[in-house]
């Protein structure tokens, strides 16, 4: 039996990050600081956000984007763009 891990995140953002920062094997948790994942800098922040905006369809500003604490917080902003749809 297979209990899923509700401290990681959604799998279609964590590919998102990873592909976007050319990162392999790597476990994104909710409470993951932006900074603590390995290739996320100021320009690849920039392209991350942008593949997310494609990928799910939706526009996220800067501002909110610099409310969120962790990426967490970045999935529920994702999650609230996608509701107000």
């Amino acid at each position: 039996m297979s209990m899923k891990n509700t401290n990681k995140i959604d799998e279609k953002l964590a590919n998102v990050i990873l592909n976007t920062i050319e990162l392999s094997n790597y476990e994104i948790y909710k409470g993951t600081q932006f900074d603590e994942i390995p290739g996320w800098d100021s320009l690849n922040h920039v392209k991350i956000i942008l593949a997310i905006n494609t990928k799910f369809s939706i526009k996220i500003k800067n501002i909110e984007v610099l409310e969120c604490r962790n990426i967490g917080d970045l999935q529920r902003l994702i999650y609230k763009k996608l509701d107000s749809n």
